[in-house]
């Protein structure tokens, strides 16, 4: 399975539509304005929430919790790291491997690749494609890639507002 995020340039809230290999909607991601924390929602073509994403506040590195029909799945921190950008993900016992700040990297379990997400580079705004090799956790999935995507988008607009 193939899906593509392509996050809008100029957009007073966060609004991300996922596409698939045949440039259909499949999933939409809306965050909430004048919020502290980042909190974000998936949502089906249905209208019918997938995840409900919300950034934890008070920490020193970005920490963000996933829920599913009210219950937590899936917890994606920032760790400390001097030279690259270091994520784990608690809950799914999954891990990451690749170039975070080139856009290029998979999420694991085990051996076993999970996802893989590339930046395409030749596109206006940000635009990945996420090659998915499980189906079972579409949600969760989506929901890894949108958080470190933010975190790299905060932190490339702090650096440009310095």
């Amino acid at each position: 399975m193939r899906l593509y995020i392509k996050q809008k340039v100029w957009s007073f809230k966060d609004r991300f539509t996922i596409k698939d290999d045949v440039e259909r909607d499949v999933y939409y991601v809306e965050g909430e304005m004048l919020t502290f924390a980042k909190k974000l929602r998936l949502f089906n073509q249905q209208n019918e929430e997938q995840l409900y994403i919300e950034q934890k506040l008070w920490h020193l590195l970005p920490e963000f919790d996933l829920y599913q029909d009210g219950q937590k799945v899936a917890t994606v921190k920032k760790r400390f790291a001097l030279f690259n950008n270091n994520y784990t993900i608690s809950g799914p016992d999954w891990y990451i491997e690749g170039s975070v700040m080139a856009h290029d990297y998979v999420i694991k379990e085990g051996d076993k690749v999970i996802a893989d997400i590339n930046k395409k580079w030749m596109s206006w705004g940000d635009s990945y494609e996420i090659i998915i090799h499980d189906r079972k956790s579409v949600s969760i999935l989506l929901g890894v890639v949108v958080v470190i995507d933010a975190v790299i988008s905060k932190a490339r607009n702090s650096q440009s507002a310095t």
